[in-house]
């Protein structure tokens, strides 16, 4: 079966006593292959047209997030490649046919590619927090090429600290030998399987740096995102009401903010969607993984299983959540399917005026044109409006 995190306290739930019935039968294996095969598929395609996407549109390479989630795609993309295969092909066959040291690489790749991953989701809501949440110039002093190489840097480096490192030192496995060894061959069926169980002081150390402290802070990101948000849709409404004549007469509302309404709403709408995925992909396993080592890894292999594979499933959902939800990178990826059809090019945003309200009641006027002003000269840090609707 598929191994994953350091933190996966035990891949195949198989005892030496248990017979052959403990795996899948053909149909069940029939089906699993489909389902499977279309994860891989949709992993591979969508982070690839995410990384050309942003090679080939010189206005995504301007935006600073981008740089986040092509590097993000990178690591989903591997993880796509390099272990959802072998882990498919253990799965059906019940058996693993590679060895024992191609066992410890993949499931150090397991470990990186998807801690890379895991890390690179919490870097975004950090982007987008001081994209949203704070002024121009803090984000572009907070921002800068250089931490951003730092947190790029920090997403793949830090993984490595729990994944090849005390894998191939064997640290996940002190006091624990016997039992992975005797889980490593199931004489009722003559399979081998590769076994990665973790001590308690590993899980629970791997566990907090892959998952729990990244998910805290992307719960802290982007609950002050989506009170922004709502709070600027607020505000507009206000204007817009403020701006009523003393005559009674309702005007047309202001085309301009009735959008960014509209935006802001959407944005918060696309918080709950990012991280109610994020959530319903990664916290069973990773609960289920602090829990097991402490009922004496009772827990049943195809419940593992089941929680590993909906884990992944979140590689080929992140470039729908953080790319195809975004209006920029869907035109971009029109360009590419239709082979550079001139009908999806975008149109300069240096060439985009944006109207003000007329409004002179109470001063409403001053209040609206500036902060619609401070928004339209936020869009070419952010990459424009269309970033803000999906958060990106």
């Amino acid at each position: 079966m598929p191994s994953y995190l350091c933190l996966l306290p035990v891949m195949e739930e198989l005892d030496v006593n248990v017979s052959s019935n403990e795996g899948f039968g053909i149909a069940e294996k029939i089906v699993l292959l489909t389902f499977i095969s279309a994860v891989i598929l949709m992993a591979i395609l969508g982070n690839l047209l995410v990384m050309v996407a942003v090679c080939r549109d010189r206005q995504l390479r301007k935006i600073k997030t981008n740089y986040f989630i092509v590097s993000l795609a990178f690591a989903d993309l591997l993880v796509s490649v390099l272990v959802m295969p072998f882990g498919a092909i253990e799965l059906v066959q019940d058996n693993w046919i590679y060895g024992e040291m191609f066992c410890l690489v993949r499931t150090s790749l397991d470990v990186l590619l998807t801690t890379a991953s895991i890390l690179h989701l919490c870097c975004i809501s950090l982007d987008r927090y001081y994209a949203i949440c704070c002024q121009p110039l803090v984000y572009r002093n907070k921002m800068t090429p250089l931490r951003i190489a730092v947190m790029l840097g920090g997403c793949w480096v830090i993984p490595t600290f729990i994944s090849f490192l005390p894998i191939m030192q064997g640290w996940n496995s002190i006091g624990i030998i016997d039992l992975i060894q005797q889980r490593q061959f199931n004489k009722a069926s003559n399979s081998t399987y590769c076994i990665f169980m973790v001590n308690k002081p590993y899980a629970i150390t791997c566990s907090v740096v892959a998952f729990y402290i990244p998910f805290l802070l992307m719960v802290l990101a982007y609950y002050r995102i989506y009170i922004t948000a709502r709070e600027h849709a607020h505000q507009i409404r206000v204007l817009q009401r403020a701006g009523t004549p003393a005559d009674g007469r309702q005007h047309p509302p202001d085309q301009h903010s009735t959008h960014r309404m509209k935006t802001e709403t959407k944005a918060a709408k696309t918080l709950c969607i990012i991280m109610g995925c994020f959530c319903l992909c990664w916290a069973p396993f990773f609960v289920t993984n602090i829990v097991d080592p402490f009922i004496n890894y009772m827990v049943p292999g195809k419940l593992w299983t089941a929680f590993l594979w909906l884990g992944y499933i979140n590689s080929g959902l992140n470039p729908f959540l953080y790319a195809f939800l975004n209006k920029s990178f869907r035109r971009a990826f029109l360009i590419i399917l239709c082979c550079g059809d001139e009908r999806y090019r975008r149109p300069s945003i240096l060439g985009q005026t944006v109207p003000c309200s007329t409004t002179t009641i109470n001063g409403s006027t001053h209040v609206l044109r500036s902060f619609l002003h401070t928004e339209v000269h936020r869009a070419p840090e952010l990459g424009g409006e269309q970033w803000l609707a999906s958060l990106v």
